[in-house]
C-alpha cells in the first residue's frame, strides 16, 4: 500500500483515539451533569469521525460507504440524544441552577425536582 496513505491513516486513527480519551476524561473530571453530557457527546463524535476516516483510507471505496453511513447516523443522533438527556436532567431537578450562567429554559419549562434555595 502507499506509505503516505498509511501515515495519514495512522495519524487520523491516533487523533481520533486521543479525542475519545479526552472525552472520557472530561466525563470523569467535569463537575456538572450538563458539562459531562457535552464531554460525552462532542469529543466522542469527533473522535469517532476521525477513526472512521482513518479506517476508510485503508478500505476499498465500496466498503468505505458503510463507514460513511455510520458517520452520518452518529452526527445525526448524538446531538439529539445529548439534548434529550440534558432536558430530562433539567426537568428532574438534577441540574444545579447556581452553576448556570444563562438559564434559557426557566421561562419555557417547569422544573419537577426540588425547588432551588432562595437567598
Amino acid at each position: 500500500m502507499n506509505p503516505v496513505l498509511d501515515v495519514v491513516s495512522g495519524v487520523l486513527l491516533l487523533a481520533g483515539a486521543l479525542q475519545c480519551l479526552l472525552g472520557a476524561l472530561g466525563v470523569l473530571r467535569l463537575p456538572s451533569l450538563l458539562s459531562r453530557v457535552q464531554a460525552a457527546t462532542k469529543p466522542q463524535t469527533l473522535g469517532l469521525l476521525l477513526i472512521l476516516a482513518g479506517t476508510a483510507l485503508r478500505l476499498a471505496p465500496d466498503d468505505a460507504v458503510t463507514l460513511l453511513l455510520v458517520a452520518v447516523f452518529q452526527v445525526i443522533t448524538a446531538p439529539v440524544l445529548a439534548q434529550l438527556v440534558g432536558r430530562s436532567a433539567y426537568r428532574s431537578g438534577s441540574v444545579r441552577p447556581e452553576i448556570l450562567v444563562v438559564d434559557e429554559l426557566a421561562d419555557r419549562m417547569p422544573r419537577e425536582g426540588p425547588e432551588p434555595p432562595t437567598s
